[in-house]
């Protein structure tokens, strides 16, 4: 029974850490044999969409770009692209806010912030933060708010 709480050991004689919670690290996708998937990106400038502009199938947000990207994607990627499409992702001083969309186990829309960037600085907030080690799936939208 004593060997079950038995602390593990480095070489030096020193603990390791308790074991790693959560996901397990991001593996890289290979970019050039896995096929992408279709990402819908709504933006709006100011703030998030509201779940009920979500709630009634086909007829989402006007504003929608549609990408096609890879589960490994990080946010400062994503943020390279809108700005490509709204203009006013580009201001020198713009924030990005991004939000997954999807529908909770009744059907009705969630919408969930998951990171922030600044439209012209890299490296900071959540640039570096893929669309897996966030929680995304196939199937969700991504919302960008434009602050």
């Amino acid at each position: 029974m004593a060997g079950l709480f038995e602390v593990q050991k480095r070489p030096g004689g020193r603990p390791l850490g308790p074991p790693p919670r959560g996901r397990p690290p991001l593996q890289p996708v290979d970019r050039e044999k896995t096929c992408p998937l279709l990402l819908r990106v709504f933006t709006k400038i100011g703030s998030h969409h509201s779940k009920e502009d979500f709630a009634v199938r086909g007829k989402e947000p006007k504003d929608e770009v549609q990408i096609y990207t890879w589960k490994d994607a990080t946010l400062r990627e994503l943020t390279d692209l809108v700005k490509e499409v709204a203009p006013a992702a580009t201001r020198r001083d713009a924030r990005l806010s991004f939000a997954f969309v999807y529908p909770d186990k009744n059907g009705r829309f969630v919408v969930r912030e998951v990171g922030k960037t600044y439209s012209n600085r890299n490296g900071k907030l959540d640039d570096g933060k893929a669309l897996a080690e966030l929680g995304f799936q196939i199937g969700d939208y991504l919302d960008v708010a434009i602050l």
